[in-house]
């Protein structure tokens, strides 16, 4: 008997999903897109700089 209820609160949710409109941020998706620099990019940049990769020589090996 419990089911009831839950089955109509997935189905309200199911269908204001599938019927809803989302409203898009054309112009924050314009930058993700162009791929504009964010702070983030540079300081993931400057990790990059200051650690070392050990494994850098055992591609050498391979060959």
């Amino acid at each position: 008997m419990g089911r009831g209820r839950a089955k109509a609160k997935q189905t309200k949710v199911a269908r204001e999903l599938k019927y809803s409109v989302p409203t898009t941020d054309f112009d924050a998706l314009q930058r993700e897109l162009s791929g504009s620099s964010s702070d983030e990019d540079n300081h993931r940049g400057e990790d990059e700089e200051r650690y070392e990769d050990p494994y850098d020589g055992y591609d050498d090996y391979r060959r």
